[in-house]
């Protein structure tokens, strides 16, 4: 079997910082409200050149140093920028490529929201066992869909974890590395209008009158709430179990759990039910949602905490509005 390795990590945080007291004045809530439920000491918000694909660009340097790996090495770029860059109707990781100065890579886009580097880091691996030619993929992207809330608005109060920051992973063919192992992924339509920019596509085109609805809006919150109970917890179990098995491994083997930032109830609820100790993954309390980057950062404070021991178990674990629910393991290395 062709051994394929994560061998850089990076990620990239502003310096801008919006506190639970910042949110709960802006949201008009008890702060306690913030913290005890939303989950929220402290979240990262965009400096003014803080774009999606430049924080892209910084994590990528960083995994790229810490990887050991020249940016020319790189044969493929994928990037897992969010929808909402620098500029629309754009494949941003062609000129993420080039500002890093991988010119002999080719690029890409890919997006599943906030299970998009799980879904990367699956095509990574499958690239590198497809296609002997390719041996170096680069993931790196952005995320500040924290521009798009409306602290107003109450039907998107579980969208004001949502901050800003950007992430990166080398993956590489060879016996180095943390080892990527297998994956899960579940997605269902049903709930693909339940969370929706609802102007500035085309059965809405933005225009004068509509900008201020240039937002994340729930136009059925409700509902949504009612049929999101009844599947995602279910759902998040059970691509940690299917991942799991696929692996050869059991919830009991996992040393690290790399869980977005959602409320503490329902992080701590898939630990539970699953019978891995809370104490085997991070909250991001003090770094709120961050999309996509959430896993990545993650696994670096752990790293950085000893608690991934050379042949340790790392499950990451991403959903995306859509609806998505992802998971993939890696065989930590000693490196």
């Amino acid at each position: 079997m062709t051994h394929v390795g994560v061998t850089g990590l990076g990620s990239y945080l502003p310096e801008r910082r919006m506190t639970a007291a910042d949110i709960a004045a802006a949201a008009d809530l008890p702060e306690w409200v913030v913290t005890d439920k939303l989950g929220i000491r402290e979240k990262r918000l965009p400096g003014p050149d803080d774009h999606t694909n430049t924080m892209g660009v910084k994590a990528a340097e960083r995994a790229l140093t810490d990887a050991g790996v020249a940016a020319d090495e790189v044969d493929v770029v994928i990037s897992m920028n969010e929808e909402h860059k620098d500029y629309p109707v754009w494949t941003s990781g062609i000129k993420l490529a080039h500002d890093l100065g991988a010119h002999r890579a080719w690029a890409y886009d890919i997006g599943q929201k906030c299970g998009t580097s799980v879904l990367a880091l699956k095509q990574a691996r499958d690239l590198i066992v497809a296609d002997p030619r390719v041996n170096t993929v680069l993931i790196a992207g952005g995320y500040r869909n924290c521009d798009l809330i409306d602290y107003r608005d109450p039907n998107v109060r579980f969208l004001y974890n949502l901050a800003a920051g950007g992430a990166a992973m080398v993956v590489q063919r060879g016996e180095r590395g943390h080892r990527i192992l297998d994956s899960a992924f579940r997605t269902d339509g049903a709930f693909s209008l339940d969370v929706i920019v609802p102007v500035g596509g085309t059965r809405t085109p933005l225009a004068a009158d509509n900008v201020g609805d240039y937002r994340l809006t729930v136009p059925d919150p409700a509902g949504m709430k009612a049929r999101l109970d009844a599947k995602s917890m279910a759902n998040f179990v059970g691509v940690v179990e299917d991942a799991l098995a696929r692996s050869g491994r059991t919830p009991g083997d996992v040393d690290h759990v790399a869980m977005l930032h959602m409320k503490r109830s329902a992080h701590d609820h898939v630990l539970d039910t699953l019978g891995i100790p809370r104490e085997r993954s991070i909250y991001l309390a003090d770094y709120g949602h961050m999309g996509q980057v959430d896993q990545v950062l993650s696994l670096q404070l752990a790293a950085a905490d000893g608690r991934l021991p050379a042949g340790g178990l790392a499950v990451l674990v991403a959903a995306g509005i859509g609806y998505v629910w992802n998971a993939i393991c890696l065989e930590w290395s000693g490196e």
